[in-house]
């Protein structure tokens, strides 16, 4: 009898077996190490959705990772994504992200033309100066050969800063406690 009964049920599963949910991303609350997690995984998912979809680089520009409205945007639909596509999910959320996908779109299309990011060069985005504040830095634009190269060079720079002030925020507790 070493067959298994069809009625002694499904093996005990325990929570350590079990994926983590996908949940919001806070790029401001991300320790260094969640920082690069999270880097690399949206990079992935948003090559695999420009190249499944044929986006254009007027939806999805190559360095569309130097720009926070970019960056936050599809972060948030990479989650919406997952939550649709999870197997527990019920048959029809996949259209319901096909409906917020088709909205991102046109507010992605609108942040690429608004900060003017292309396929072979980027630029900051635009920031208006309010009264009383410095004027705006003049915006000059960037040219990169190899996008890969620069994003894991870009990811290893926010990466070292974070982690940076991490080890600030930790030696001022260090020295609190000596006092």
């Amino acid at each position: 009898m070493d067959e298994p009964d069809v009625f002694d049920g499904p093996p005990r599963v325990t929570n350590a077996d079990m994926p983590e949910p996908p949940h919001p991303v806070n790029w401001n609350l991300l320790t260094a190490h969640e920082l690069e997690q999270e880097w690399l995984a949206l990079n992935r998912w948003v090559d695999w959705l420009r190249r499944t979809y044929g986006l254009p680089v007027a939806v999805v520009p190559p360095f569309w990772h130097h720009h926070p409205e970019m960056v936050w945007e599809l972060s948030a639909l990479h989650l919406h994504w997952l939550a649709a596509y999870d197997p527990e999910q019920n048959a029809s959320a996949p259209l319901g992200w096909h409906r917020d996908f088709a909205d991102a779109r046109e507010r992605l299309r609108y942040w690429v033309t608004a900060c003017g990011t292309r396929g072979d060069r980027d630029r900051p985005t635009r920031q208006a100066a309010w009264p009383g504040e410095d004027p705006a830095p003049t915006i000059q634009d960037f040219t990169f050969t190899d996008r890969d190269a620069e994003f894991v060079e870009f990811v290893i720079a926010q990466v070292r800063k974070r982690q940076e002030a991490e080890d600030e925020f930790y030696a001022g507790l260090d020295d609190d406690e000596a006092q």
